[in-house]
């Protein structure tokens, strides 16, 4: 019985990887289904997943060790590693009483920021040798992927020592110029903060956190910043305004204005993306690029940040961009729909007041 599940979850992540899909979703009364440029679409060949269905499949995703802890716990992260042609990050959990399994596909491949056709100016943020860089977006929108183009760069460029800490582990890189250690929370250490916390005794360059997830491993990641490491990291947040918001208002009010202070000095830039999806099929980046200057510094530390999107909006000739520029130059270039630009703008009205400019 167990093997007539593990052949048919080969045959399923298989088809998963060859339709292209981002997310493969197990669950009881529903057939497999894939998620393919962000269109959920059932498998409706295959029969509807029974409690014990959804449950036999999770188990054989499962060791042992997983097994017992997910059954505590209710639900675990963890990835997964397929015949050598791809890996999935994993998030298993209850649900009414009956098991549910979400599948992210990761390509074994790590693509370069020309692969992903993301803005050249990233790779300048390869080439610093200390400060703080964080990604943002909404989830499935990229992130890991970017951040993974970028600490390849550094990889096949630099001989340098990268730390990443990772819940699960996602992208395996392979040692070129760099060495490159890799720990998984909850298998290589505790939480986000400790392993933060530990790097600052392992001789780290480069240190890729990668979520923030609570003040201490922000506070951390910004005093690392500070203290000569180049350091990388993603936030749930959709503008770099919104992002430096999210970390000072993380702290109590007391701390503020310190953790203001210890920003302004540190931050390289923020990089805030969506995938959007193309006329011609699959889905292409729209990003918001803010590079740290002396306006943006001084913004920062003097709590005017939502002065930032005018200092994007007249920095083109350093890099900057706003995200309704992206999305208008991708209109122009016929690449994406008026539709769906205005779909993904956070300022509709004023996306529409520069296509007609641009046009």
């Amino acid at each position: 019985m167990a093997d007539d599940y593990i052949g048919q979850l080969k045959e399923l992540l298989s088809i998963a990887i060859q339709e292209k899909a981002s997310d493969l979703h197990f669950s009881a009364g529903h057939p497999p289904v894939l998620r393919v440029e962000r269109r959920l679409i059932p498998l409706m060949k295959y029969k509807v997943l029974s409690a014990d269905d959804a449950r036999e499949l999770a188990f054989s995703l499962l060791t042992e060790d997983q097994r017992e802890l997910f059954l505590v716990k209710k639900e675990i992260d963890f990835s997964y590693k397929f015949e050598n042609i791809a890996r999935f990050r994993v998030n298993t959990f209850f649900q009414r009483g009956t098991i549910s399994i979400s599948m992210r596909l990761i390509p074994v491949e790590i693509r370069t920021i020309k692969d992903l056709n993301l803005p050249p100016i990233l790779s300048e943020f390869t080439k610093a040798n200390q400060g703080f860089v964080i990604i943002t977006g909404p989830s499935s929108h990229g992130k890991s992927t970017t951040l993974a183009a970028l600490l390849d760069e550094i990889n096949h460029s630099k001989p340098v020592h990268i730390i990443t800490v990772e819940d699960p582990i996602e992208y395996y890189f392979e040692d070129d110029r760099a060495i490159i250690d890799q720990r998984e929370v909850g298998f290589d250490t505790l939480s986000f903060s400790k392993a933060l916390r530990s790097t600052f005794r392992q001789d780290p360059d480069v240190i890729m956190v990668g979520e923030m997830r609570d003040p201490e491993t922000i506070a951390t990641a910004i005093t690392a910043a500070e203290t000569g490491h180049l350091v990388f990291s993603t936030l749930h947040t959709n503008d770099a305004s919104q992002t430096i918001h999210r970390i000072v208002d993380t702290f109590p009010p007391a701390q503020q204005s310190q953790i203001r202070a210890q920003l302004s000095a540190s931050l390289l830039g923020v990089i805030s993306q969506r995938l959007v999806p193309r006329i011609k099929g699959g889905l292409i980046p729209a990003c918001e690029i803010m590079i740290s200057n002396s306006a943006v510094t001084n913004l920062i530390r003097e709590n005017k940040v939502h002065e930032i999107p005018m200092i994007i909006e007249t920095s083109a000739e350093v890099g900057m961009i706003t995200l309704n520029k992206a999305l208008a130059n991708l209109v122009r270039a016929k690449e994406i729909t008026m539709r769906t630009a205005l779909e993904y703008s956070l300022n509709p009205v004023e996306l529409r007041k520069l296509i007609g400019r641009l046009e």
